[in-house]
């Protein structure tokens, strides 16, 4: 037969002695589980313990408040009496766990560990056994592999008789075969030994593979299957445990959840009201307080301004009631649908999640509470103007004002003042174009014409900012108490103007200019209040080269530049591209030339001509391009400003078409490269706005064309102008 693949080492090592040992960790399970069991029943105890101290100490406060008008004793409310149920139900569930885990220790973890032992014991034999029987069967196959090797020992001496027979003489020929006979009859009974002991090996081999290895595999088998259903007797009786365990604790909590419908919500509440019922009084409605530095009376004021207010306080609230009764009605609805959903839900007969719908029902009142004030507002507002001074709203024409972010400066029809700022807030009306503050929108007369074209809103845009003028003194030349701190410039260049507000401060925005002049010409700017300077003396180290001959007019050629320039139409630049957006305007490209026809006469639109096209375009878009006058020729003792570039944006805020330069400020340290400039000449400051220079001083330099002529510079963290063809870059 063949052999069988298989060691005695393969059943005893690694399936019994496996089995074995996992024993030991089953039982270490137990064990572990039961610390656990008992951690859990000393926690659980200790819970329990700390919520009745703390429902001893809170029993009355929560039962009657903290101030009842009647003691209640001993009493105890329905909840908190259900609330001791859970708390003795806690406490044996805890002793529960805890007999629990003594029983995992006496009971599985033990056994199995003695179990384990006496397991390990018998392993011990079967593989002791299985040594034996191997050794046996090894001292066998030695015992074969000696005797071959006697055979084959015999064989070899048989061979040298026989040789010894052809060399040996006659006389000694006999006593050679006699020699070699007695050696082959020797090797023959080995040879027989040998067969024999073949025969033996081969026999002892199939009973070692065939006998006594089943039989110890066999062994193994049966103990380890005893080793099974005895793991299976203790997994029973731990499974009954823990049953046992589970039903005691599921008793405890029938208990309690046949004691939890007894607590009946109206109960606490009943309880509540008895201790703590008392008397309730209103506060009292509040009354008009007259200021302490100004005498008054609580009626309501009645003069022609206070009832331009009140009407249109009247207009909106009465427009709005409609409305508000109309979401409100809404509201109501959803409330009680979403009231219906509720009920459904503690009936049984919806499955959604009832705190969802208490929020969704949260978030309906909310919305439907803010209405309502809103409505009530609005309701009292009406009765209280009403009943005061009248239905005053009847007859008047309210402007449809829109909310508007003003980018274009542009004026308020009523105090006269810039809407201006970075958030530019403010109304226009949507009929007449009438524009306010947002403060002055309840303040505007309801007068508004009803709808009307461009022309004619220009007209009136014309007429309401000289009547808001004429009103109001700080368009005069002076702030307003509440615009002090806002730039306000004078010049007839209205297109200037707005450049100027629209790209931010500057240095030179607080200059007055009369009139609009080329930073090449020889004739400077002309200022409020200043002096032309005069250059001093050129300093040693610096030539300065004569204008070419092709700029150097003779007196005919000046005299008819002069005449020719007369009449000539004012000629501009497109700075931002536009596109038109109603009638009567146009569309134009940045960079493009134009001619002014009309300059913007205060309603921030200007008329030009672009090609074959002539419209409108808002004036903050273009750049009228200066005229040179006559004088503008003539010369003085002071170098040209060959920095200069524009005569218009005193800002300096447009440096290429299309791009916006912001507020000329000093460049933060460290940020980039400061550039510096030193002064050529000598300069007295004819202006505030300008500083000081002497031969030699530097500068930071912000601006080197701030326009007309003039650059902004920085000394001692402060930024004021210079003339640009008194210094040079360094």
């Amino acid at each position: 037969m063949a052999e069988i693949d298989i060691a005695p080492q393969f059943g005893a090592e690694l399936k019994v002695t496996n089995g074995i040992a996992w024993l030991d960790d089953i039982q270490q399970f137990y064990r572990e589980r039961s610390l656990i069991e008992k951690d859990y029943a000393a926690k659980l105890k200790a819970l329990a313990q700390k919520y009745f101290e703390k429902k001893a100490r809170k029993s009355s406060s929560l039962s009657v408040g903290d101030t009842p008008t009647v003691t209640p004793g001993s009493l105890e409310s329905a909840s908190m009496t259900t609330w001791g149920v859970q708390l003795t139900t806690l406490e044996g569930r805890a002793s529960e766990h805890e007999g629990f885990a003594t029983s995992l220790i006496s009971n599985i973890a033990d056994p199995l560990k003695n179990l384990a032992t006496r397991y390990e014991e018998l392993r011990k034999y079967h593989a002791e056994y299985a040594a034996k029987l191997e050794k046996e069967r090894d001292g066998t196959y030695g015992d074969l592999r000696k005797m071959k090797g006697k055979y084959d020992s015999v064989c070899q001496e048989v061979e040298n008789r026989r040789k010894k027979i052809d060399s040996s003489f006659d006389h000694g020929k006999n006593k050679a075969r006699n020699a070699f006979e007695q050696q082959q009859l020797e090797m023959r009974n080995v040879k027989n030994t040998y067969v024999i002991t073949i025969n033996v090996t081969n026999k002892q081999k199939e009973m070692y593979y065939h006998e006594y290895v089943p039989e110890l595999l066999d062994s193994l088998q049966d103990l380890s299957e005893t080793r099974v259903a005895k793991l299976n007797t203790i997994w029973s009786t731990a499974a009954q445990i823990e049953t046992s365990t589970l039903t005691r604790s599921t008793r405890l909590v029938e208990h309690l959840s046949g004691e939890i419908p007894r607590n009946n919500p109206l109960l606490d509440s009943m309880m509540f009201v008895r201790h703590n019922a008392g008397s309730f009084l209103e506060p009292g409605d509040f009354q008009f307080e007259p200021s302490p530095v100004w005498l008054d009376d609580g009626n309501v004021a009645t003069d022609d301004g206070a009832k331009v207010f009140l009407r249109n306080v009247l207009t909106k609230s009465k427009g709005q009631l409609i409305e508000f009764r109309r979401e409100l009605d809404k509201k109501r609805k959803e409330v009680e649908n979403a009231k219906k959903v509720r009920q459904n839900i503690r009936d049984g007969k919806d499955k959604r999640d009832e705190v969802e719908v208490v929020r969704a029902i949260f978030a309906i009142q909310e919305g439907m509470h803010e209405v309502e004030r809103q409505k009530v507002t609005a309701e009292v507002e009406v009765s209280t103007i009403t009943s005061n001074v009248g239905d005053v709203s009847i007859g008047a024409s309210a402007h449809k004002f829109k909310s508007q972010t003003f980018k274009i400066p542009t004026n308020c029809d009523l105090c006269g003042e810039r809407i201006w700022g970075l958030s530019a807030k403010g109304f226009d009306c949507q009929d007449c174009g009438y524009t306010c503050h947002s403060k002055c929108e309840m303040k505007v007369p309801a007068d508004c014409p009803g709808e009307q074209s461009k022309d004619e809103k220009k007209k009136l845009k014309m007429k309401r900012q000289a009547t808001a003028n004429a009103a109001t003194p700080a368009a005069n030349g002076g702030a307003s108490d509440s615009h002090g701190d806002m730039p306000r410039i004078n010049r007839s260049d209205t297109v200037n103007s707005m450049n100027t507000l629209s790209s931010g401060y500057s240095a030179t925005a607080h200059r007055s200019i009369s009139g609009a002049v080329s930073p090449t010409d020889e004739t400077p700017p002309e200022r409020v209040g200043t002096v032309k300077p005069t250059p001093g003396p050129p300093r040693r180290n610096r030539v300065v080269a004569p204008p070419p001959a092709q700029y150097i007019k003779d007196d005919d050629d000046i005299a008819s530049i002069a005449g020719s320039s007369k009449g000539a139409e004012q000629k501009g630049k497109v700075l931002y591209a536009y596109q038109a957006n109603g009638d009567g305007e146009i569309s134009v490209k940045d960079g493009l030339d134009i001619t002014i026809l009309e300059p913007d006469d205060g309603s921030g639109w200007t008329k030009v001509r672009a090609g074959a096209l002539e419209g409108l375009v808002p004036a903050a878009y273009i750049e009228a391009m200066p005229q040179t006058p006559p004088s503008s020729l003539s010369t003085i003792n002071r170098p040209d400003s060959t920095y200069s570039a524009s005569s218009v944006s005193l800002a300096g805020s447009i440096t290429a078409p299309g791009k916006k330069k912001g507020p000329a400020v000093a460049p933060k340290r460290g940020a980039k490269k400061l550039k510096y400039v030193e002064a050529l000449y000598d300069y007295k400051a004819q202006s505030g706005a300008e500083h000081d220079m002497a031969e030699g001083e530097r500068f930071v330099l912000i601006n080197m064309d701030a326009g007309e002529g003039w650059a902004d510079v920085e000394r001692g963290g402060v930024t004021k102008s210079v003339p640009a063809n008194y210094i040079q870059e360094v």
